[in-house]
């Protein structure tokens, strides 16, 4: 090498590249799919090596091996066991491009290099080796403890999430819980002799779905750190939303459907966000809002799943706020102003900026629209007067027509204007301040022109006398239009005030009786929209102490918040607590008060009503039990009537064999007899609330052979699983040995020929589950709920035996222990009766 030259940059070793199929639930397919993708880069000339596949003796899986060179598996023994397990040596003797793994999250046997496979997989990447690799998503140690939770299954093989989310490419592989139960029911997944374990235990329907919710929201997150690591390798600094919890600010205005919609998005990003919009309707303003778009408004906002409300106040900022603040929210979205830049800067500040400053601890979203700086460019005619303009018109009265002087002065040259002109410039100078400040600036601001005028363009300049009668008249004339101008200026103001005042009442009881027909008509929701609308800390009904006014006026705040009662029917009166309310106000409560005082007499009606009811119900129950009583009683006191009379009779003598059968026939008759009797005894307990629980610790192994013991003889078989793993169960035993003994019973009646019964337990959470299966016809969705009326048998079994009150008793007993009773469809065709009780507290040790 000669002297002074470098030697060539030597490229660092390469890093092998991970990619992973993460699994919503075992059984999905993630082998399959690695094993498709290694045969797709096998197919483009990549040396692909399977280097440990698990196919757990699926034939499709089995047939994707096809074409794949496979690593052998090296051999160990564990606890007298031979295992096998990933070859490590082997893999990195072969170093093939890209080695296709299983089962990241496997424990190693001892006396393998690694404990982990994850760790074998980490020495294949620093070696340059790209892999391919499956986890389950229960198999994350940050999900670890929330899915034992949900499946009550523990997870002891678990890999480091940082481990999954240095992949270079994680695809989620997922699929609905039906369809991942049709696979398990056709045995694509495990054995038959597991299928019914497995579907009645960890591949429940709601397990399934909560493992897939789980998933989509760790790949979520992952997708949003690549999101941001890609925004900052590329200098993206502009905002990208991506969820938030809102309320809306709606003015009424063309834009409120883009900023209903834009709201709308950023509440469904975020979990458990909800969107909330709100309208203020002013007691004086300008009163320029549309009902009719306010009702398109809240239409969309209802169809988005959001709620409508509407607030009174004169300040719109401060009632947006206080109504955000009131509902816990920390997001406030409100349009940028309509108002042109003119205005902006003549007229005060918009109501965003107000909110802006305001805000706090509450974030505000200004949303631009289409309508953003079209809007007037002078305050609309009849404006209500702010404490901006009611401080900003007397100085305007003097400031406007001395810069007015001032410019005539120093331009009389260059404009030549006679005292006409100036008058009438004078005059709009008096009409500009009557617009901003009212009748009493403008009388200031003629005053001062009157004033300004004689001294300065009527001769003699320069002092305040006047030489000829037509400059008197002038100037008297001018203060005379200005006076009158001013005084229709105020007019006019005060008439809008009132409009706006008219138009914020009709849109309140507009909002209070779209409610109503909507359905919110119960007291407490109209309470609740009492306060929100006048902006009360609270409001209740209390009984009345003595006599009142009909709209008393409000209580001194000396001792807390201003009280304001209005009287509600003969004997409660509403009592608003918070700020004073202005007279306006108390005619809009009147109305609320109306419509409280209809809500509570129906209420009273409605409780009349409930009390009837159970009148009504125990008097359907009799007509239907007469009705069954009147059959279904008869047919086994008819049975065992005949056969001891028979027996009784002396004409006919009866052999050995002759007299057992009619004595067995005696004997089955009294025992459907009493069971018949003890049903509706149990039936008239729950009907009246009057069953005596003696709830304690309960083993399911053995309440099931003594509900067993009790049913008649049938020609198919019951089984048990797993009764004995399950732990005790809080219950009443012998209730809950009816329970099961009438679910078994009714399963073995609806069940084929051929069939079976089985009778499975397990554990979800705090509850143990019982499940009875059966194989037969089953029950439609639309009608499972009328099974468990009682008198009826939905025509599916022989209606000749039976009250009919088998499923109606069972449910009753199983909720009163505390449990619930409910129907599922069995994978394949039949039933399944699912009984869930809370499991027994463990015993305290000393």
């Amino acid at each position: 090498m000669a002297q002074g030259s470098s030697p060539a940059a030597v490229p660092g070793p390469r890093t092998g590249r991970l990619k992973v199929y993460l699994g919503a639930a075992p059984g999905v397919g993630k082998t399959y799919r690695m094993l498709d993708e290694g045969r797709r880069r096998a197919r483009r000339g990549t040396d692909v090596l399977a280097a440990y596949v698990e196919c757990h003796r699926r034939p499709h899986t089995e047939e994707m091996l096809d074409g794949l060179p496979l690593l052998e598996r090296v051999r160990r023994t564990y606890r007298g066991v031979a295992v096998t397990e990933l070859d490590l040596d082997a893999v990195l003797a072969r170093r093939p491009e890209v080695a296709l793994i299983d089962e990241l999250a496997h424990t190693n046997a001892p006396g393998s290099r690694n404990t982990k496979r994850w760790q074998d997989v980490e020495e294949l990447l620093a070696a340059g080796i790209d892999v391919v690799t499956t986890v389950n998503i229960q198999h994350l140690e940050s999900l670890n403890d929330v899915v034992e939770k949900i499946t009550g299954v523990p997870q002891r093989e678990t890999v480091p999430d940082e481990v999954v989310r240095r992949a270079r490419q994680i695809e989620l592989v997922d699929m609905a819980p039906e369809a991942l139960r049709r696979r398990m029911a056709h045995g694509n997944i495990h054995a038959p002799e597991k299928i019914d374990a497995a579907l009645s235990h960890y591949f429940r329907v709601g397990n399934l779905t909560a493992l897939r919710e789980l998933a989509l929201l760790w790949v979520a997150g992952r997708v949003d750190e690549a999101l941001q690591r890609y925004r900052a390798e590329n200098g993206i600094g502009r905002v990208w939303e991506t969820r938030e919890r809102v309320v809306v600010g709606l003015t009424g205005g063309p834009e409120g459907a883009t900023l209903i919609r834009r709201a709308a998005r950023i509440a469904a990003r975020s979990s458990g966000g909800g969107l909330l919009a709100v309208h203020v309707t002013r007691g004086a303003g300008p009163a320029a809002v549309s009902p009719a778009a306010l009702a398109r408004q809240r239409q969309l906002v209802e169809r988005l799943g959001g709620s409508y409300h509407t607030v009174v106040g004169d300040h719109v900022p401060t009632a947006l706020l206080d109504f955000a603040r009131a509902e816990n929210a920390t997001q406030l979205v409100v349009g940028v102003s309509r108002r042109g830049r003119l205005r902006r800067l003549i007229a005060s500040r918009g109501v965003g900026e107000t909110i802006v400053e305001l805000s706090g601890d509450i974030d505000v979203h200004l949303v631009s629209h289409e309508r953003a700086g079209r809007g007037r460019v002078l305050p609309a005619p009849g404006g209500g007067l702010s404490r901006a303009r009611r401080v900003g018109g007397p100085v305007a009265g003097i400031a406007l027509p001395a810069a007015l002087t001032a410019l005539l002065r120093l331009g009389d040259d260059a404009l030549n204007l006679n005292l006409t002109s100036e008058t009438l410039l004078f005059l709009l100078a008096v009409v500009g301040v009557a617009c901003i400040g009212g009748v009493a600036s403008a009388l200031l601001a003629a005053f001062a022109a009157s004033l300004l005028l004689n001294y300065w363009f009527i001769p003699p300049v320069g002092r305040f006398t006047i030489d000829e009668a037509n400059n008197v008249l002038a100037v008297v004339v001018f203060a005379a239009v200005g006076v009158i101008v001013a005084a229709v200026v105020d007019r006019s103001l005060r008439l809008a005030r009132r409009a706006a005042s008219a138009t914020a009442e009709a849109e309140t009881l507009s909002s209070l009786a779209g409610g109503i027909l909507r359905g919110e008509r119960a007291v407490p929701v109209l309470l609740e929209r009492t306060r929100e609308t006048f902006g009360m800390e609270s409001a209740e009904l209390r009984p009345r102490t003595g006599e009142s006014e009909p709209v008393p006026p409000p209580r001194p705040p000396a001792d807390g918040p201003a009280e304001t009662r209005v009287p509600i029917g003969e004997d409660s009166e509403l009592v608003l607590r918070g700020r004073d309310l202005p007279a306006f106000e108390h005619r809009v409560l009147t109305v609320f008060a109306a419509h409280l005082t209809a809500a509570v007499e129906r209420a009273r009606l409605a409780e009349a009503a409930a009390e009837i009811e159970p009148v009504k119900a125990a008097d359907r129950m009799r007509t239907a039990l007469l009705a069954a009583v009147s059959h279904d009683l008869r047919t086994p006191l008819a049975s065992g009537w005949a056969a001891i009379s028979s027996l009784r009779s002396r004409d006919v003598d009866f052999s050995p064999e002759d007299r057992e059968e009619l004595l067995a026939t005696a004997e089955e008759s009294l025992v459907k007899l009493n069971r018949l009797v003890d049903n509706l005894l149990d039936m008239s307990r729950l009907q009246a609330g009057a069953l005596t629980l003696h709830l304690q610790p309960t083993a399911v192994a053995e309440v099931l052979p003594l509900a067993l013991d009790t049913l008649p003889e049938t020609t198919v078989p019951v089984s048990a699983q797993d009764v004995t793993a399950v732990p005790d169960l809080l219950a009443d035993p012998p209730l809950l040995e009816r329970v099961l003994a009438n679910l078994v019973a009714n399963a073995t009646r609806h069940s084929p020929p051929g069939g079976s019964v089985t009778v499975a337990a397990s554990v979800l959470g705090p509850r143990v589950e019982l499940r009875v299966i059966d194989r037969g016809p089953g029950i439609r969705a639309a009608d499972r709920e009328r099974a468990f009326a009682p008198f009826q048998r939905l025509g599916d079994t022989d209606n000749t035996t039976g009250l009919g009150l088998g499923l109606a008793l069972s449910r009753g007993l199983t909720e009163a222990m505390g449990g619930t009773l409910t129907p599922e469809d069995t994978p394949g065709g039949g039933l399944t009766m699912v009984v869930s009780l809370p499991a027994a507290p463990a015993p305290e040790h000393p």
